[in-house]
């Protein structure tokens, strides 16, 4: 199995970094690959404009999607870009790593998406879902929270985990073709002691080997005139 892990912490010796670590050693000793794209140290600028590209397909009227599709076309994406396209294309398995803030994905790893999962490349003219770029792909959220888990069910303040993770699972891992699979969730690891901490490490080190037999959280229908 060959796992990309796009990794969003600015500290390396938080939880984040240490879920990290732990899976990238589990992986390791079950004779796994493994590739990790740690975006604060990379200093990956998340903001998109015409520096995503080496090419320009209208230069008085900037359009990112016809911009993407042109960069497809003649395999011009900058070079950051292409190196993690490049990572994408040759993992079995995708996680994303990262503290849940505001609901949602750190603003650098937003940034990644908005600019690695291109139209044209990763999306697009019939390539999406079922037939999405990269089908038989798998995914995985593996976050920490600043909240106890009480808020995250279903009856709780925030609403179910999962829920609040509608839009990376759907919007981002199964439009493109990945089967997200569940999340791992650490709660609140700022307030649990060091023998908590390292129980969670463990599961998590046992959990990233279950990827490729682990039931997917979102499958795709098939339509029942396909057989």
């Amino acid at each position: 199995m060959k796992v990309f892990i796009v990794h969003a912490h600015p500290e390396p010796n938080s939880f984040s970094g240490a879920m990290t670590k732990a899976a990238t050693d589990s992986l390791t000793r079950a004779g796994h690959e493994f590739k990790v794209s740690d975006l604060y140290a990379m200093k990956f600028n998340p903001v998109s404009d015409r520096r995503n590209f080496k090419s320009v397909k209208d230069a008085d009227y900037y359009k990112q999607q016809v911009e993407e599709t042109f960069a497809s076309e003649n395999n011009s994406f900058a070079d950051d870009i292409q190196n993690e396209m490049d990572k994408l294309e040759w993992c079995d398995a995708l996680i994303f790593q990262f503290p849940l803030w505001w609901f949602g994905l750190p603003a650098i790893m937003k940034g990644w998406v908005d600019k690695v999962f291109a139209m044209g490349r990763i999306y697009g003219y019939g390539a999406k879902y079922e037939t999405g770029h990269f089908r038989a792909k798998r995914a995985l959220c593996a976050l920490t929270t600043g909240g106890g888990a009480e808020a995250y069910l279903p009856d709780g303040h925030t609403g179910d985990i999962n829920a609040v993770l509608v839009p990376v699972n759907v919007g981002m891992f199964q439009f493109t073709g990945f089967d997200p699979l569940p999340p791992f969730v650490v709660y609140t690891p700022v307030r649990l002691s060091e023998e908590e901490r390292q129980q969670h490490l463990v599961r998590y080190a046992e959990y990233v080997l279950q990827i490729q037999t682990m039931k997917p959280l979102l499958q795709f229908e098939v339509p029942a005139n396909s057989a």
